[in-house]
């Protein structure tokens, strides 16, 4: 099994380093119905026993222009009740039909979990008690400037919530106003002192560089600023422009962009603010993970819980938007980015019956050679890189045969091997969300292609 390709390095490295954001393969836009639908049971009947577990909330109190994840703003008190009655449904019919999982690790993402009220969030922890994630199990959550309130956060700390990632994308009112984020610098300073008061062993900042007005001077700040806060964890986000956002329907109507020049000005720009933040975060104690993680290097690991291994071990999703997967069937509800199709299928969602819930509808199985691409996209933009003796073994063959492309990078200075490693280099790893679409197949290719944004 051979993927042939040519690579062109000049070509390469004058394209945009930023084509796509891989951060899980297939994307949904490659999804599409299960016919026939499969049984929960039967697709994780020979899965390991370890998995994570994920509930996403769809919710949030305002929508940013660059957002394009599955959330709806400031839902009706009956939107928000019938999900919350769903997410129960199925997590009692999820839990009975997977009893020999045991959740390894755990999170709360969305939208913003803490838009719900505490009673409400109280709801949502009596779901993860049902599958035994406990004060030992490393548990993340989500929040936002204007939901990080105290009696939230108090909550979140007696539940055990060891990890608490909060979106300012910009100290600089202006720069967040630029992309519809309506927060005032205060707010989010109050925000972050409330989370300082409760001691969370790790606290992750998300910036976005790249910003409407953003300069090298500004980036440092915002950079500067979140250091103050004593911040174990950074993930630092180039802005982009998708289809369906706010900022994806001003570009197309011809108001934030000047054509071709402009989009290859504005990538010479993130790329320069890529690397103002890289040096100066490893100036600075930090360690690099990824293109987009840094974390600070005397930060203790997030103790507890079971072992867990992302490329043997399932993702147990759960709610609207929530993305499962075991090793050869990835599976969710339908997806959306405009606001129309997101409520839509928060309505379905929250009139389903438990024997719906029961089977996986809707999504894409990974045969032998969908597998070989998940294993590379899953780790090998991580600094670490992948391991070429474990991919022999579980494929027996090799991924530089496997995929000419991998030694046409490593023969340009982009992939380092060594030790069995295959890592990114540095120049590689800034461009890694240019290297990942070479990894996608042809048919993953097509189907999203294809896909009908709603």
């Amino acid at each position: 099994m051979n993927h042939a390709t040519t690579f062109n390095l000049e070509a390469f490295l004058n394209a945009s380093p930023y084509l796509a954001y891989t951060y899980a393969y297939p994307h949904k836009t490659a999804y599409r119905s299960l016919e026939p639908r499969i049984s929960l049971k039967e697709a994780w009947a020979l899965e390991r026993s370890e998995a994570f577990l994920y509930v996403h909330i769809p919710f949030c109190e305002m929508r940013c222009g660059f957002c394009n994840l599955f959330t709806t703003v400031n839902p009706d008190t009956s939107l928000a009740a019938g999900f919350l009655n769903a997410l129960e449904r199925q997590a009692q019919v999820v839990r009975g039909a997977l009893p020999q999982q045991k959740v390894a690790r755990a999170a709360l993402g969305g939208g913003t979990p803490t838009y719900l009220e505490p009673k409400e969030l109280e709801r949502v922890f009596t779901i993860l008690d049902l599958f035994g994630v406990n004060s030992a199990t490393p548990l993340s959550i989500e929040t936002s400037p204007a939901t990080a309130t105290t009696d939230r956060l108090e909550l979140l700390k007696n539940y055990g919530v060891d990890r608490v990632s909060i979106g300012i994308q910009s100290f600089v009112e202006t720069e967040a106003r630029s992309v519809g984020r309506a927060q005032r610098t205060r707010e989010v300073v109050t925000a972050l002192e409330r989370i300082q008061a409760q001691d969370f062993p790790t606290l992750n900042l998300d910036l976005i560089y790249g910003l409407p007005g953003q300069t090298r001077s500004s980036w440092l700040e915002s950079l500067k600023t979140a250091l103050e806060f004593g911040s174990q964890e950074l993930f630092l986000y180039p802005l982009y422009v998708r289809p369906l956002t706010g900022l994806g329907k001003t570009k197309k109507n011809g108001d934030a962009a000047q054509g071709s020049a402009w989009d290859l000005e504005w990538d010479a720009v993130r790329l320069e603010l890529y690397r103002v933040a890289r040096d100066f975060l490893l100036e600075n104690g930090y360690a690099q993970h990824s293109m987009r993680v840094f974390r600070r290097v005397d930060s203790p690991a997030r103790a507890g819980g079971m072992a867990f291994d992302a490329q043997a071990d399932g993702l147990i999703g759960l709610g609207a938007g929530a993305r499962s997967y075991t090793q050869n069937l990835h599976y969710s509800s339908e997806y959306a980015v405009g606001q129309v199709g997101v409520r839509e299928i928060i309505s379905d969602y929250a009139q389903r019956s438990e024997s719906d819930f029961a089977f996986a509808a809707h999504g894409f199985y990974l045969d032998p050679l969908e597998q070989r691409h998940r294993f590379i996209l899953q780790d090998i933009f991580n600094v670490a890189g992948f391991s070429s003796t474990a991919y022999q073994k579980r494929f027996s063959s090799h991924p530089l045969e496997d995929f000419p492309v991998l030694q046409a990078l490593l023969e340009h200075g982009l992939l380092n091997f060594s030790a069995g490693q295959i890592q990114l280099g540095e120049l590689g790893l800034e461009r890694s969300d240019a290297i990942g679409p070479l990894f996608y197949s042809s048919a993953v290719q097509q189907l999203a292609h294809e896909y009908a944004w709603r």
